[in-house]
């Protein structure tokens, strides 16, 4: 006869941890202003050199660094702490790979306002924020976006840039819409010499992309339109045309509004390369992608993330022929 094992007592532990989760988002966010993860990786590693290096108090510095050490952003041996392997690379803001700057937009009072108003949005189906409609400027959340987020884009720019062909240098027009910080077309151009890009955003945020542009040295291919991305002339002839995370703001007839300019911009053969995130058909996996609907909720008035069906689906009715999924993380890249 077969046994069976008494199923684990439940605890409220997990409940508690969510309740109080954002305690761990303003430790991470003070540990980030102060610059702790980078005096550690330049050897303040006791809560003297750190008070010192940061010119926060020694209590504090110990206090704050403890609680990092329980969440293991932190290692800590006798009165020393040190970097973990995640912090190293993701906290330090010596690594090129560092994600520090992206606390100033994913934690930012817009953020945090419209998840605070989650309850709200649910009863209607759609955000509470009166900053909802992303057809219009708002332009200092974009620029806030746009000097905070490049450094998320690092894999996804070079798995574009690969889809692209860049590295056979052929000459190419680019048109890269919603480009925010411009690193995607930036990538491109930075892996083609041969590579024009036109970017297309707010005027404001357009500043942030051409200082990038600047940086990466590639300036003198860089051309901009400042505007919106509904009604700013494109031109035509463009052989690769971006849409990194933009659809996910606007509800079908409005995406699709966009893609037939989109489609009428491209050159014959020209292929439109979107990046988005994906779930599957049951919208609870893969975690992440999934997981994305409910910041959709929480700052949009558009309709739900499209399922990987649906957006074959969209694209081809759009107008682009031959869509593909291709995985990265599960986000959408179609041609």
């Amino acid at each position: 006869m077969a046994t069976s094992t008494p199923a684990s007592k439940p605890t409220p532990e997990r409940i508690f941890n969510t309740m109080v989760a954002f305690q761990e988002t303003e430790a991470l966010k003070a540990a980030i202003e102060l610059d702790i993860f980078t005096a550690i990786a330049d050897g303040a590693s006791t809560t003297a050199l750190l008070a010192a290096k940061t010119g926060a108090s020694e209590r504090g510095v110990r206090i704050l660094c403890d609680f990092l050490t329980i969440r293991e952003f932190l290692a800590k041996k006798g009165n020393a702490y040190s970097l973990t392997q995640e912090s190293a690379i993701f906290l330090n803001r010596h690594s090129p790979a560092c994600l520090a700057t992206m606390i100033n937009f994913l934690a930012s009072p817009w953020s945090r306002k419209n998840f605070g108003a989650l309850a709200a949005a649910v009863r209607k189906g759609a955000t509470a924020s009166e900053i909802g409609d992303h057809t219009k400027p708002h332009e200092d959340v974009w620029v806030n976006f746009a000097r905070s987020m490049a450094p998320l884009t690092i894999p996804s720019a070079e798995f574009i840039a690969g889809l692209a062909g860049a590295a056979q240098g052929k000459p190419c027009k680019v048109l890269d819409i919603a480009a925010g910080h411009g690193m995607y077309g930036i990538t491109m151009a930075k892996r083609n010499p041969n590579a024009q890009l036109v970017a297309v955003d707010w005027p404001a945020v357009l500043e942030v992309a051409k200082e990038n542009a600047a940086k990466s040295g590639i300036a003198d291919r860089y051309a901009t339109k400042p505007g919106s991305a509904f009604e700013t002339e494109f031109g035509e002839g463009y052989d690769y045309v971006l849409l990194t995370n933009i659809l996910h703001h606007f509800d079908i007839p409005t995406c699709e509004k966009l893609m037939r300019r989109v489609h009428a911009a491209l050159e014959p053969g020209g292929k439109a390369i979107t990046l988005e995130f994906v779930p599957n058909e049951d919208r609870v996996t893969p975690p992440m992608a999934a997981a994305f609907n409910c910041t959709s909720v929480s700052s949009s008035v558009k309709e739900d993330t499209a399922t990987s069906a649906s957006a074959s689906t969209a694209l081809r009715t759009w107008g682009l022929s031959g869509s593909s999924l291709r995985s990265l993380s599960r986000q959408l890249v179609s041609r």
